[in-house]
């Protein structure tokens, strides 16, 4: 099962994608039967949440979104027109924000980062049965 969003850059777009990820993931539990723990549930919508505002803060224009599920886990994939590949900063408690692809790495199963011609491709992966 997969599915791809246009997401405008406006401010709207990050709670668009996260009830899509939420429409999705229901999906696949009632219609697919697939077994989508609460948990993977929370995950994906909390990936969901920091790539787009990523997205959003740094990339002009729309904002693709593509996700994927299988019996084992879910890939969530956002394109953006930015070509500076994000990276995760060094702890710093004092920090207030850029915390996002720490929490990212932190929380996902594997992590792809992909230039691409225009911009970037970044897919994350969650397990279905995260614990």
């Amino acid at each position: 099962m997969r599915v791809g969003y246009t997401l405008d850059g406006d401010g709207t777009c990050i709670a668009h994608a996260r009830h899509h990820a939420t429409a999705f993931l229901e999906a696949a539990r009632t219609e697919h039967q697939l077994p989508v723990s609460e948990r993977a549930k929370d995950l994906t919508e909390l990936v969901v949440s920091e790539l787009v505002t990523n997205a959003h803060k740094y990339a002009p224009g729309p904002v693709l979104m593509e996700l994927r599920i299988s019996a084992r886990r879910v890939d969530v994939v956002v394109w953006d027109s930015a070509p500076a590949l994000p990276a995760a900063r060094a702890a710093d408690p004092g920090r207030v924000g850029q915390h996002g692809m720490e929490i990212i790495k932190a929380v996902t199963e594997e992590l792809f980062i992909e230039q691409e011609p225009v911009g970037k491709r970044i897919t994350a992966r969650i397990s279905l049965d995260a614990r």
